[in-house]
C-alpha cells in the first residue's frame, strides 16, 4: 500500500507509480514482508523541495536522490546485524514510513553512471525501504549488508549491480 504524492510535474511522464511498486514489492518479498500490508509513502519533488528536507531533517541544506523517515527505529544494536521486525497496528498494517525522490538529482546521476533513469531510481526506491526497514550505511559492517541486499533484490528484478563502475553512456 504506497501513497505517491507528486510534488514535480516531470514526475508523471515518469511511470513513477509502476517503477514504485515493482521495486518496493520485491524490497518486501524478498525480506519475508506481505506488500499488501506494508504502508509506505512517498514524495516525487524536485531538487529545490529535497534540499529544504535535507536540510531539516540531516542538517545538510543542499539537494540529495532518495531521503526516507521511517516509522519507527529498527536498527540492530550491533554494526552488520539485522534490523528488528517492523510490528504491525492492531489493524493488521504495517506503517514503514516515508521516502522522498528529487527528480534532478535521480535523472543526472542516472546520465552519469550511463543506467537507464529507470534503473536508477528503481534502485533508489529499494535503498529508501531498506532504510524504512532499518538498514543503514553508516558503518563498513552495515554498508556492507544493506548493498549485499541491494545487488541480490535488483540481481532478482532482473537489473545490474548499482555498485558497479560504469564507463558512462
Amino acid at each position: 500500500m504506497i501513497d505517491i504524492v507528486t510534488d514535480d510535474d516531470r514526475w508523471a511522464a515518469f511511470g513513477l507509480p509502476a517503477v514504485v511498486e515493482r521495486a518496493t514489492e520485491a524490497t518486501l518479498a524478498h525480506l519475508g514482508l506481505d506488500p499488501e500490508v506494508c504502508e509506505i509513502a512517498l514524495l516525487a519533488c524536485d531538487d529545490a523541495r529535497i534540499a529544504v528536507l535535507n536540510a531539516d531533517y540531516r542538517g545538510k541544506a543542499k539537494p540529495t536522490n532518495v531521503l526516507s523517515w521511517p516509522a519507527e527505529d529498527l536498527g540492530p544494536d550491533d554494526p552488520g546485524g539485522d534490523p528488528l521486525p517492523p510490528e504491525a497496528d492492531p489493524d493488521g498494517t504495517i506503517p514503514l514510513g516515508d521516502i522522498a525522490l528529487a527528480w534532478e538529482t535521480c535523472i543526472r546521476e542516472a546520465e552519469e553512471q550511463g543506467k537507464p533513469p529507470s534503473d536508477h531510481v528503481t534502485h533508489l526506491i529499494v535503498h529508501g525501504t531498506l532504510h524504512l526497514l532499518g538498514y543503514d550505511h553508516e558503518t563498513e559492517a552495515d554498508a556492507a549488508l544493506m548493498e549485499g541486499l541491494e545487488k541480490t533484490i535488483l540481481g532478482k528484478m532482473g537489473l545490474p549491480d548499482p555498485y558497479a563502475i560504469s564507463d558512462g553512456p
